[in-house]
């Protein structure tokens, strides 16, 4: 018998892609930040990732998460929240994207999710590097993570 209780850590021998795809559709986070980078080409650097966030206790999950995807680092949230973080765009495109492009979410995080894929095949491109890409970036990135709230609401440290 586990010593764990019943729930989400208790999902420590194997996680289903229907567990995973229930899981981040609750807990998980698509989000690009832009910020301004004097070295980069275009003045700016575009930063994609994917986070699941959990209470210091439940990081077992957040282990079993890492080793889902086969990437990923586990560190400290803010106080007593661990959080698994996949940044790279080889892993983002690689492992993630495709991952929830076969296991659609349910919620309405698939549309920051299939915003998040766009800016993902934007950068494979080469598109960060231009003005161009970084308007279209900004744009995608404006309409992810509000619903269906406020779609046209700036996107914070954006290049235009």
């Amino acid at each position: 018998m586990s010593d764990n209780p019943i729930g989400a850590g208790n999902q420590q021998e194997s996680l289903s892609p229907e567990w995973v795809v229930g899981f981040v559709d609750g807990e998980g986070c698509f989000f690009i930040g832009v910020n301004r980078q004097p070295t980069m080409k275009a003045g700016w650097q575009v930063l994609p990732e994917f986070r699941v966030v959990q209470h210091e206790r439940d990081v077992a999950v957040l282990e079993q998460l890492r080793e889902f995807f086969g990437c990923g680092q586990i560190t400290v949230n803010h106080g007593d929240r661990k959080e698994l973080r996949i940044r790279g765009l080889n892993e983002l495109s690689t492992r993630v994207v495709p991952f929830f492009e076969a296991h659609p979410l349910r919620t309405v995080k698939r549309a920051s999710f299939e915003r998040f894929a766009e800016v993902i095949r934007l950068m494979q491109r080469g598109e960060h590097l231009t003005t161009e890409g970084l308007i279209q970036i900004r744009e995608l990135a404006s309409r992810m993570n509000r619903g269906s709230q406020n779609p046209q609401r700036p996107y914070a440290g954006s290049p235009v």
